[in-house]
């Protein structure tokens, strides 16, 4: 089994670094790669765990793009352990503007009655790097609401209370940082692009032209039969398919499982891994 999309305590996942392979090496994992949000903080230590277990690891990160649809999220798998300056200097940025938007949340948390300040949130999930997921979870423990799923459905979601909006960076110049520092830029989850199907294929033409090499076609947010879509559609234009769980652990997210995509199925499919190292 293998898997092209993790997250750790780095950014917004359950598991250290450490744990996550030690998770990994459980469930049989042979490849994993590491891929926390705007950040490589857990990559060291990721890195050296693996090792140890006889795991072979690819340094990744998960880049947000600016986007005006969905959500536009840039895998960079296969990263030099000494990443370029203009990857550091984008993290950097993103890294900044994550914190002003979630002081921006909690002002209105603090606004509606709910009293937290951003230090007692970054204490309390032992992280400088919080996501929704984060916010969510702790709606839920002061019993505001009663599922992590309401407190999106309810404030944090696009157009409720609490809502901000997220910073992204540029895409030419993100693929152009992930290259720099050795990686392969892959789009995450294409469906929460948020296009129809007519409009997703010209648009995957045109960032296949702008240097990104492969699709996670296969990705458990999606349906079997759409990734079975993706997967046609990625191979017409020429992108390389890459297939991962998203997993952030059992506490974060549920429905997510180490080494499993879509549908439940395990992620066995040597070829994932074979066609991103053509490009590494």
């Amino acid at each position: 089994m293998i898997d092209l999309h993790t997250h750790t305590s780095a950014s917004d996942g359950q598991y250290t670094p450490r744990d996550l392979i030690k998770k990994a090496k459980e469930e049989g994992i042979s490849v994993l790669a590491i891929s926390d949000h705007d950040t490589v903080t857990g990559l060291e230590e990721g890195r050296n765990a693996a090792r140890e277990a006889g795991i072979e690891f690819i340094n990744g990160i998960e880049i947000n793009i600016q986007w005006t649809h969905g959500e536009f999220h840039l895998l960079g798998l296969g990263l030099k352990d000494e990443i370029h300056e203009d990857l550091a200097d984008i993290i950097k940025k993103l890294s900044t503007a994550r914190r002003d938007r979630n002081i921006k949340i909690v002002q209105k948390m603090n606004e509606a009655g709910i009293e937290v300040t951003i230090e007692e949130l970054e204490n309390m999930y032992q992280t400088k790097s919080l996501g929704r997921p984060h916010l969510a979870d702790f709606l839920v423990q002061r019993k505001i609401v009663r599922h992590k799923q309401d407190a999106f459905d309810k404030y944090l979601a696009h157009s409720r209370p609490f809502y901000v909006e997220k910073e992204g960076a540029d895409l030419d110049m993100a693929v152009d940082a992930i290259i720099a520092s050795g990686g392969v830029p892959v789009i995450a989850h294409p469906l929460s692009l948020y296009l129809s199907w007519t409009k997703l294929e010209p648009v995957l033409r045109d960032i296949k032209e702008r240097g990104v090499k492969g699709l996670e076609a296969w990705h458990p947010g999606a349906r079997e039969n759409d990734c079975k879509r993706l997967e046609a559609m990625a191979r017409e234009i020429g992108f390389f398919v890459s297939a991962g769980s998203d997993f952030h652990g059992e506490k974060v997210r549920a429905d997510r499982r180490l080494g499993h995509t879509a549908g439940g199925r395990k992620i066995e499919d040597k070829y994932f891994f074979e066609e991103l190292k053509r490009f590494m």
